[in-house]
């Protein structure tokens, strides 16, 4: 079948079937269930009432049970059997057998490397290019540029970032920027991505890259938010720019700054992509989720792998709650 008429069948079936879905529940749930007739008229509206918002939830809530919650409590099933064996169950055997392996060690240092460096070099360009680009006539243009990277795949961005650390033997035309700078500067040529520890700053740059620009746009709107009064005050107080961005623009957007930054903390915890396309893990740039993938679809390790997944999910878990507290302080 053709891409377009599967995608317009696709539609056609979902939208039509939600339609028919709240149409029909809610004949059964006011016809049948719960008649509006009758002595109980009153009480039977008011519980139709009470159910209907259910009916609307049901499907979101099955689909979350599901693709979310079935998955997480497999998941935590796996971790504690050995599947070789039948699915026996061998309560912490599995997590024993991941801390026992330098590997996993290896990931989790890389994890909080990553952790310590992108989340804080993202929001702090993101910061710097919404305050930057406020200020200048074509700053439209500058956005978009900096955002452009956001619609680009993760692997996508790998690639071209491995483009530029590509290194040719010596005496041969480097078509790698980095190389081609370090060759005309008089170094030799480098593989970059073999370096330790170095390669995994190199890394950690495909994501700043990417990540600047979602930062810039949630602040950029921030700082759009500011009251002017407060700004015009500073200034008529003798403040300087540095003294207006730092000590009353940065207090008045820090809410917005944290989630910002807990946001993209997600976002690395999980990080995959860019670690498996660019050196597989390899020369000590191992990461959580590659370790993960390793054991589970690699070695068929289950056990150790599904460990490694509740792992991943008992770090992100503490940032996802903090992060939806303070959406919710926020809105409030």
């Amino acid at each position: 079948m053709h891409p377009a008429l599967q995608g317009i069948i696709t539609i056609i079936l979902g939208v039509g079937g939600c339609v028919g879905y709240f149409y029909f529940s809610n004949q059964i749930l006011d016809k049948v269930i719960f008649p509006a007739k009758g002595k109980d008229m009153g009480r039977n509206i008011n519980r139709a009432n009470m159910v209907r918002p259910w009916l609307f939830l049901f499907p979101a809530v099955f689909a979350l049970g599901l693709y979310l919650a079935y998955p997480v409590v497999a998941t935590l099933w796996l971790s504690l059997t050995d599947r070789d064996a039948g699915g026996a169950f061998v309560g912490l055997a599995n997590y024993s057998a991941m801390m026992a392996e330098p590997k996993f060690w290896e990931a989790l240092r890389n994890n909080f490397l990553w952790l310590l460096i992108v989340p804080a070099m993202s929001t702090a360009f993101g910061l710097l290019a919404a305050q930057l680009t406020d200020r200048i006539s074509w700053g439209s243009i500058a956005k978009s540029m900096v955002f452009m990277p956001m619609a680009i795949s993760f692997v996508g961005a790998s690639v071209i970032w491995k483009l530029i650390y590509d290194t040719r033997p010596e005496g041969q035309d480097q078509i790698g920027v980095l190389n081609a700078i370090w060759v005309w500067m008089g170094g030799e040529p480098q593989t970059w991505l073999t370096i330790i520890p170095w390669n995994n700053f190199l890394l950690m740059v495909v994501l700043i890259w990417i990540q600047t620009g979602f930062a810039m746009v949630i602040l950029s709107a921030a700082l759009r938010g500011i009251p002017e009064e407060t700004v015009e005050a500073a200034i008529i107080d003798g403040a300087n720019p540095f003294q207006i961005f730092f000590k009353i623009k940065v207090p008045q957007i820090m809410g917005t700054i944290v989630v910002v930054w807990t946001t993209i903390t997600l976002v690395v915890l999980k990080v995959f992509d860019i670690v498996l396309a660019m050196t597989n893990g390899q020369w000590e740039t191992q990461v959580l989720a590659n370790y993960m993938y390793d054991k589970m679809f690699r070695s068929f390790d289950w056990g150790v792998g599904s460990a490694a997944a509740m792992v991943i999910m008992l770090l992100v878990l503490p940032i996802l709650i903090w992060n939806v507290h303070n959406v919710r302080k926020e809105l409030k």
